[in-house]
């Protein structure tokens, strides 16, 4: 009787010692799943935001529908999450090196999105405020680089946070006057840089290229930010909180403009879009278009704004349109070159019942 129950005490030992091993071996593997960060970044489709509670317009009014922004949702990958993104649609997976520059901490690339969107808050609000005859003033402060595009010419010459003062001793006052400038060269020309790194300033000779991508475009490989102000009578506040990047132009634009008149051009619909704007008002391309229409759809918006890029093949239109048609989405998705091409489509929309 006493040897049995020693034998019995044994075997309980030896499974309580191997479930042990076996739960420590399951927490470790959940633990690697869950938190092990791979070397690589997830991009899906993000939420559709109202802007009403974004924007606040001093005296400004109010309207039956409302103006949304779209978001892509992003993060490093980890085992679980990379198996589930290679078997859910538009869930993109591509080498961390692709999704931020070279050289570039999390925390930096953070801050100079953050940038951009404060940058795409000033744009917005000289559209919108010009639009609605409303008084605006420009201060502008300098021209940055932002980012500079691996295998281009300005890699290795040009650095993130360098300060652009001339070009080909033309002073650089704005991001879209250096692009313009550089766009309007051959491919093969060199233009001279006179830039700022550190306080020291120095001179560097770049050669314009074709873009891989983009062939009929040249470029020297960098991605610009102003930094300037935005002065206004009528006082104005954007809450973005940590959302980044341009793509909001457009529809910060719309929903300002919307409070600044009387008009409710809304209609009562409930309208989402995606576009960075420049001071001009023209709309340009932005990526993650497909993601942006999938979350849009699925918050049930009406109506969708997208860059038409002057009808070129594979443009934010086309693959807005295309994702639409694949998802079975009945949203309208409206191309549009400019912000004035949003507004007459706006107009010309019978109202809601």
């Amino acid at each position: 009787m006493i040897q049995f129950l020693k034998f019995e005490r044994l075997i309980c030992v030896r499974i309580n010692k191997k479930t042990i091993f076996f739960s420590f071996v399951i927490v470790l593997l959940f633990f690697f799943m869950f938190t092990y960060e791979l070397p690589y970044y997830i991009y899906k489709p993000g939420e559709t935001d109202p802007l009403e509670e974004m924007i606040e317009v001093e005296e400004g009014y109010e309207s039956k529908g409302d103006f949304h922004l779209v978001t892509v949702s992003g993060g490093q990958a980890t085992p679980l999450f990379m198996l589930m993104a290679s078997l859910l649609p538009y869930h993109d997976i591509v080498p961390l090196e692709d999704a931020r520059p070279d050289g570039i901490s999390d925390e930096e690339y953070m801050k100079y999105q953050l940038k951009l969107m404060e940058n795409s808050h000033q744009t917005s609000t000289v559209v919108a405020y010009r639009a609605a005859n409303e008084d605006v003033e420009i201060i502008q402060h300098g021209v940055y680089i932002m980012d500079v595009v691996k295998g281009m010419p300005a890699e290795g010459i040009l650095q993130t946070g360098d300060r652009v003062i001339e070009v080909d001793g033309i002073k650089v006052k704005e991001a879209l006057d250096l692009v313009k400038y550089v766009e309007g060269k051959q491919s093969g020309e060199e233009v001279e840089f006179f830039i700022e790194r550190d306080g020291v300033t120095k001179r560097e000779k770049i050669k314009v290229v074709a873009f891989p991508d983009q062939p009929e475009k040249v470029g020297i490989g960098v991605r610009l930010v102003n930094d300037q102000e935005v002065e206004v009578k009528r006082e104005v506040e954007i809450k973005s909180g940590k959302i980044g990047g341009p793509s909001a132009g457009l529809m910060f634009a719309l929903e300002m403009y919307d409070k600044l008149v009387e008009e409710d051009i809304t209609k009562g619909y409930k309208i989402a879009g995606t576009g960075e704007i420049d001071f001009e008002g023209n709309v340009l391309r932005i990526g993650g278009v497909d993601k942006k229409v999938v979350a849009a759809d699925k918050n049930d918006i009406e109506i969708f704004f997208v860059p038409y890029e002057n009808g070129r093949s594979q443009s934010n239109y086309e693959e807005a349109k295309e994702t639409a048609e694949k998802i079975k989405s009945t949203m309208k998705i409206v191309p549009v070159d400019t912000f004035d091409d949003a507004l007459k489509y706006l107009d010309n929309l019978t109202p809601k019942e």
